[in-house]
């Protein structure tokens, strides 16, 4: 791949996702683009790059740019946000909710790991719990990946990847080489194709979210504004979960850390909303 198609690949995939990518790893390039390049009967990537230069093909831009951004999960990832879910937000928030749903925003779920996750914390819980109606909310910018998060399979090494043994017995099942989540399980999640760079007001207000090694994919130039964005979606007293490393510090004046919980931020109480 040349650098100037290399740079057009760039351009496109920033422009859709926020994503930056190294236009100088070509082999990685070429590697995610060569399957869409066969299965649209281009002759090459060279020929996939100049119909994205002449055709302005959404269709075809759009699947590049799924190909190219990171997808990467896990079972239960870093463990403690989770415990944290169980143990300390959902007691809370199910006691000062009384009828009125919990919600909970995994956003950027790739292939449905996390809201799984979630689902089988909230599953452990449903008999202790005051407030047992939950909204579950799972979106990703990738329809490819949402096909597979829906189907709830897996296969052994993902479910081998975070997933304790006595989970895997108890919510899923076995299909042929793979492992299949149970539907009442599935049926906890509702699933949507959302850019966080899009408006996301419409989506209303969560309790929980959880956005988890994202940020550190985005042009740094956008973070405040995803940042922004989720710290307005978020409730007065909810909670919003990033990846190990990532920070909300400096983005948003609306947040504040949770002491001794890396990575949790919630509302900061002297700091408004406009309408």
């Amino acid at each position: 791949m040349n650098p100037d198609d290399a740079e057009v690949v760039r351009l496109v995939v920033h422009a859709r996702s926020g994503v930056t990518i190294d236009p100088h790893k070509t082999y990685s390039i070429e590697s995610h683009l060569a399957p869409i390049a066969r299965r649209d009967g281009y002759a090459g990537i060279d020929e996939l790059v100049a119909a994205m230069r002449t055709r302005r093909d959404e269709a075809l831009m759009w699947a590049v740019t799924e190909a190219l951004i990171q997808g990467e999960t896990s079972f239960f990832r870093d463990r403690r946000p989770f415990d944290l879910f169980r143990d300390d937000m959902l007691p809370a928030l199910a006691a000062s909710r009384g009828a009125q749903p919990i919600r909970i925003w995994s956003a950027a779920c790739s292939t449905g790991q996390e809201a799984y996750s979630l689902c089988m914390a909230i599953d452990e819980m449903a008999g202790t719990l005051r407030n047992p109606k939950i909204d579950l909310f799972a979106t990703d910018l990738s329809e490819r990946r949402l096909e597979k998060a829906q189907s709830g399979v897996y296969s052994q090494f993902e479910v081998q990847r975070g997933l304790p043994i006595r989970k895997l017995v108890s919510y899923f099942e076995k299909a042929d080489e793979h492992w299949r989540i149970s539907s009442r399980i599935r049926e906890m999640v509702r699933w949507r194709r959302v850019n966080l760079l899009a408006d996301l007001r419409p989506l209303g207000q969560f309790d929980v979210i959880f956005c988890r090694y994202v940020l550190c994919t985005l042009d740094p130039t956008l973070r405040g504004r995803v940042v922004e964005q989720l710290a307005r979606g978020l409730a007065e007293d909810g909670w919003l979960v990033l990846g190990q490393g990532e920070t909300a510090e400096g983005l948003t004046e609306l947040l504040q850390p949770v002491p001794g919980w890396a990575g949790a931020y919630r509302r900061d109480p002297s700091r408004r909303v406009a309408a």
